[in-house]
């Protein structure tokens, strides 16, 4: 096993993530990922994995067995919709992710897209910004839905739990509702779209979320 990245050498690995491999740059490389040309795609995901995951209620991150307490690792506009492209995880390996991936920990850092193969895209319209605060939705059941064009989402229930990190931290106040505000725009075009009532439903689903923040 290679030495993992100085930048998370100090964080525990879970074992249950022990089996994982480790990339060139030292960071583990959870189940999901996809390889293309024997390289991981970090950018995409498997959807054989996202398969066995769903129907043997496996963890997305480690690909072990879930127990009874399932974790989304989400944005939190996610907490607004309650959908999500992914499904869940082990709370010790999604605590992992949000304080070891780069991505979830390094708010200026965004999505690079080229050259991204287009079967390993995310199933749903993406909001394609780095939110910049990390959603830890824990819930005891989901269900999975259909996006319009065969995909697969996934409805992350009601939460048993939330827990909002930032920069590997849990986050402050004024950094959820940043987040939140900066994305809802994007919804709600969405909703103007689909007509008055859909604009009424995001307001109640606002509305909802917002309880979970206060």
């Amino acid at each position: 096993m290679r030495e993992l990245n100085q930048r998370i050498r100090y964080l525990e690995l879970p074992d249950r993530m022990n089996r994982l491999k480790i990339n060139d740059q030292g960071f583990p490389i959870p189940y999901f990922v996809p390889y293309v040309d024997g390289k991981p795609e970090f950018r995409g995901f498997d959807g054989e994995k996202l398969a066995i995951c769903v129907r043997l209620k496996r963890c997305w991150l480690c690909g072990e067995p879930l127990g009874k307490f399932m974790v989304f690792v989400i944005g939190p506009m996610c907490a607004v919709n309650r959908v999500s492209a992914e499904p869940p995880s082990h709370r010790e390996c999604a605590l992992y992710a949000v304080r070891a991936c780069p991505f979830l920990t390094q708010p200026r850092m965004r999505r690079n897209e080229v050259d991204m193969p287009e079967h390993l895209e995310p199933a749903g319209i993406m909001l394609r910004r780095n939110p910049g605060v990390t959603l830890m939705w824990t819930t005891l059941k989901y269900s999975v839905v259909k996006d319009g064009r065969g995909g697969a989402l996934f409805n992350v229930g009601d939460p048993e739990r939330v827990e909002f990190f930032a920069e590997g931290r849990p986050a402050t106040h004024d950094e959820i509702m940043a987040s939140i505000s900066s994305g809802m725009p994007t919804l709600r075009e969405m909703a103007e779209r689909d007509g008055p009532d859909a604009v009424a439903e995001l307001g109640r689903m606002y509305d909802k979320a917002m309880e979970l923040v206060r």
